[in-house]
């Protein structure tokens, strides 16, 4: 395939337009002022630079033509809420900042430059595909970024970076790991991007520890309106050995579903072929919208980096969202994204609790997170430990702390773990091959 265009380099599939990776400089940008431009704070949470108030602020695409992540911000106003209502953090209130990056990079960049003008403690549990634009404002200032969406490398590479989970390449793994027992011959459907390149060796570390041969490399386009050239040709691949069933890996990001349209109908000559995917291209939503029990998603195995949406250990945050968001439909609480930043402000309020009565400040919490401060997040996730230079470095990811995966799977049109615990990534992904 020719013309390939150079993306951004992350290790999820190109979510939305493509885009420069020279980051566009403006003189005169949105500078997220009111809630009418993506930006607002806790109502009727006092703000200012008083001592007893810690400005923290969370950001997130929302009502772009691409994919949107309002359940973030939403979460992040009503877990301070949740705090202020019982006297804050050690006495401090909380005041959250929120910001619309609109999945633009120059909007990012926005985002980031007014968390150093509003001198923010922390940016807390965020997504947006264009760290390149953010990080440099944030690491200018020493302003930590804690439990980002672990969409995009520098998110396991910034020292200023605490990501809570692994990110693609901790899900890939593991999806390749359950495949290797699962599957015959398993193909790869994946963008001819350069991010799109990154995803061959992570499916294939877990393929290896199973005992299990490479997936076939298919490439597609990430912004194709239809798939059915490279469904078929996934489905050929797939079944080419007859005496086993073979399985189609779906890695296009928010055209994972168009390409499941286009799969639904091209399997209908080879019945026997499973599909299996993520968590982020796929959730209970997209699942029922295609059908249910009848969607091309049933019997298809998902890894995902936390315990299924009707895991007791989520019944905290479902309790402090029905009681302090008011009703509010963008959070929902099987959505990653909702589940990430509830996992962030988790670790943001252990460190500050751990701070005593000292101040609280950018440098503060850096400076606990790395001092080797271990938090729990009540079984959600191992316990968190940041080091500067961590157990996967050595394949150019050294912020990566947590590397678990769940493995869930479509039955009856419903997500269901499939085994009861989770699996560490860590030695698997030592061996990808990445050079």
């Amino acid at each position: 395939m020719t013309g390939r265009r150079h993306h951004r380099k992350t290790h999820l599939p190109a979510l939305t337009r493509p885009v420069t990776t020279t980051v566009r400089r403006a003189a005169a940008l949105v500078a997220c002022a009111s809630l009418a431009v993506g930006c607002g704070v806790v109502p009727g949470v006092s703000g200012g630079t008083g001592d007893d108030t810690i400005t923290v602020m969370t950001w997130a695409p929302s009502e772009t033509g691409a994919t949107n992540k309002p359940g973030m911000p939403a979460l992040a106003l009503a877990y301070a809420r949740w705090v202020n209502a019982s006297g804050g953090i050690n006495g401090h209130k909380l005041k959250v900042l929120i910001c619309n990056d609109h999945n633009d990079t120059v909007d990012a960049a926005n985002c980031g430059r007014r968390a150093v003008k509003e001198n923010v403690v922390a940016v807390v549990g965020s997504y947006s595909q264009y760290s390149d634009s953010f990080f440099p404002p944030l690491e200018g200032a020493g302003i930590p970024y804690i439990g980002g969406y672990g969409l995009t490398e520098s998110e396991f590479t910034s020292p200023l970076s605490y990501p809570v989970n692994g990110g693609q390449p901790a899900l890939l793994a593991g999806l390749g790991q359950a495949l290797a027992k699962n599957c015959g011959r398993v193909a790869l459907v994946r963008p001819d991007t350069i991010a799109g390149d990154e995803l061959p060796p992570m499916l294939n570390s877990g393929l290896k520890a199973g005992g299990h041969a490479p997936a076939g490399n298919q490439l597609a386009k990430d912004d194709a309106t239809e798939y059915s050239a490279p469904a078929e040709r996934a489905l050929e691949y797939a079944t080419a050995d007859s005496t086993e069933t073979g399985c189609v890996v779906p890695a296009l990001g928010d055209r994972t579903s168009t390409f499941m349209d286009s799969f639904r109908r091209a399997r209908a000559d080879y019945p026997d072929v499973r599909a299996g995917t993520v968590l982020g291209s796929v959730d209970q939503s997209v699942i029922n919208q295609s059908g249910g029990a009848s969607s091309p998603y049933e019997g298809s195995f998902i890894t995902g980096w936390y315990p299924v949406s009707t895991d007791k250990r989520w019944d905290r945050m479902k309790q402090v969202i029905n009681k302090h968001a008011f009703g509010d439909n963008r959070i929902d609480t099987g959505d990653v994204g909702v589940q990430t930043t509830w996992i962030a402000y988790t670790v943001f309020k252990a460190v500050v609790e751990s701070l005593g009565d000292g101040e609280v400040s950018a440098d503060s919490v850096r400076n606990a997170l790395d001092g080797g401060l271990k938090v729990s997040t009540d079984g959600l996730t191992p316990t968190l430990r940041w080091q500067f230079q961590d157990k996967l470095a050595s394949i150019g990811l050294p912020r990566m702390v947590n590397a678990d995966v769940t493995l869930q799977v479509v039955r009856k049109g419903q997500l269901v773990a499939a085994r009861k615990s989770s699996t560490d990534m860590t030695d698997t992904l030592k061996q990808a091959d990445v050079s």
